[in-house]
């Protein structure tokens, strides 16, 4: 009799916990939709730092400085869908042309948040 009562008191914590997690998803959700990913903001900072002095603010490459590196514009949709994922992990990683290589300044992970943030700046 007191082990039965003991397991539907459990099974009773137990529904009110899990009811309680649902009841915060939503909410959860929200939250994560309405913040950028700190990945993202993190990217976009990174770009802002080391990227954009040549391809640009938004990635266009249409200033001086993009002009006289031959800075590749980053928004063109045709160069997108052509280059792969590894090549533009590699160029900022060893640099390419007069572009200078980061793979000493930053770490993997900040290369691969540069290379998903590139690929939002598709138009």
């Amino acid at each position: 009799m007191v082990s039965r009562f003991l397991r539907s008191k459990e099974v009773k914590v137990l529904t009110i916990i899990v009811v309680a997690a649902l009841a915060c998803l939503p909410i959860v959700l929200v939250i994560a939709r309405a913040s950028p990913a700190v990945g993202q903001t993190n990217a976009a900072a990174l770009y802002s730092k080391n990227c954009a002095r040549c391809h640009g603010k938004d990635g266009r490459a249409k200033g001086l400085k993009a002009k006289a590196t031959g800075a590749r514009n980053l928004t063109d949709p045709q160069w997108q869908d052509r280059v792969s994922d590894e090549r533009i992990f590699n160029s900022i990683n060893n640099g390419k042309g007069k572009m200078p290589a980061y793979g000493k300044k930053l770490s993997d992970s900040e290369i691969e948040a540069l290379l998903n943030y590139v690929r939002t700046l598709k138009k």
